[in-house]
């Protein structure tokens, strides 16, 4: 089982990766409609915008979370 590398969410299922294709490190959350990888930016907001509606916390609060979990992931490294 690999881990996506931009959200840490497991991928166990071929669904769970980019555009089905299991040699990607990402997960289907973390691509564009292309299938690239999205940037740090995009990510975080869309980070930002699922802790706020899953937590129930405040915007300034759920960004400052969201930064903490990416900083511990692979493709947020440097």
């Amino acid at each position: 089982m690999k881990i996506c590398i931009a959200c840490g969410m497991p991928m166990k299922a071929k669904e769970d990766f980019a555009m089905g294709d299991e040699s990607k490190d990402y997960c289907k959350y973390c691509a564009r409609p292309d299938g690239t990888m999205q940037n740090y930016a995009e990510k975080l907001e869309g980070m930002t915008e699922f802790i706020v509606k899953t937590q129930g916390l405040d915007q300034e609060a759920a960004r400052n979370a969201a930064r903490g979990m990416m900083e511990k992931l692979p493709a947020w490294q440097n």
